[in-house]
């Protein structure tokens, strides 16, 4: 584990049994890397790393990285993915998901200097809250209510950026910083409270699709595989500044909701609830960067990323896992 054989680059994913975290590993050991997941299982799952049992350039270790993180070896790369990543888990979680944003931001930088190796953040479109601009580009400062629900997330990966570009100025480190905007894929939880889970399980359960306010909301949704390239050519690219990764294509949550029960197969009908407070009427990513500095678009088609997606979710629903 942290070998110095330098013709595998060394990798820390810090949750690395999360959703992104797990395709992210996947996609760094197809590159030759060596990865070291740390995960404290709050959010993530062991079921999502589970096939890389018995990978000798894989290693996991249960951790929470708001404590200190001793790892022996050579370390090429830092991804800092531990967080708490949906409203149900940040309004369950307050205090973790500050905790993470802070003290576990900290420790990785920390890592990261140590080793001297490469910081990577895994920040996101979150810090532009109920943006005043539209779409979004990076040169926006945002619109977020700090003492809100959702500011406990907002204002971690805000805090996050500024203590990652402090260390950048200060301590010369190496340094790259994603927004990732909303993003979707096999691996989700059924049950964490974002968009494309809650309605692709309710569809399969022939459930009512639960639609926020009157649906009108935008959001914009990036295949999981696109969002892992784009943040695999950030990490080996030059640009030391915040990129969006996501996709531009916009649409409405009410459309997207009736998208999910035709893709499924399903007669669900659309069930209306509360809009819940400081919740984004708008979403989308300006990826004018992205396409410049990293060559980099979304690739896959919603009906394609829908699909896999679904199917993951069937097998679920069909194990009586859901």
């Amino acid at each position: 584990m942290g070998t110095n054989n330098k013709e595998a680059p060394v990798s820390v994913i810090t949750g690395g049994a999360g959703f992104l975290g797990s395709h992210l590993a996947d996609y760094l050991l197809g590159n030759g890397h060596e990865v070291i997941a740390l995960d404290n299982l709050i959010t993530g799952n062991v079921a999502n790393i589970e096939h890389l049992a018995g990978n000798r350039k894989f290693h996991f270790i249960e951790h929470d990285v708001t404590e200190y993180i001793y790892l022996p070896g050579s370390i090429d790369y830092v991804f800092h993915f531990a967080s708490p990543a949906s409203p149900i888990d940040y309004l369950e979680l307050p205090i973790q998901t500050l905790k993470v944003g802070a003290l576990g931001t900290h420790k990785t930088l920390g890592l990261a200097r140590a080793k001297n190796a490469r910081f990577f953040l895994a920040s996101t479109s979150e810090v532009y809250g109920d943006p005043l601009e539209h779409p979004q580009a990076e040169t926006y400062w945002g619109n977020v209510n700090p003492i809100g629900p959702r500011g406990v997330y907002d204002e971690a990966k805000r805090f996050a950026e500024a203590m990652t570009m402090a260390y950048q100025r200060y301590h010369n480190l190496s340094t790259r910083i994603v927004r990732i905007f909303n993003t979707y894929g096999p691996r989700m939880r059924p049950h964490d409270g974002r968009v494309v889970p809650t309605f692709i399980v309710q569809a399969l359960k022939g459930e009512p699709v639960s639609v926020f306010g009157d649906g009108s909301q935008t959001r914009s949704f990036c295949y999981v595989a696109d969002l892992i390239d784009g943040i695999y050519r950030l990490a080996m690219s030059d640009c030391a500044e915040p990129v969006n990764i996501g996709n531009p294509a916009e649409m409405s949550v009410m459309d997207f909701a009736h998208t999910i029960i035709r893709a499924c197969g399903s007669e669900s009908r659309i069930e209306h609830k509360p809009l819940p407070e400081d919740d984004p009427k708008i979403r989308q990513p300006n990826i004018d960067k992205a396409r410049e500095l990293l060559g980099w678009e979304p690739r896959t088609g919603l009906e394609e990323g829908l699909q896999a997606t679904i199917d993951y979710f069937k097998a679920l629903v069909e194990k009586n896992e859901i």
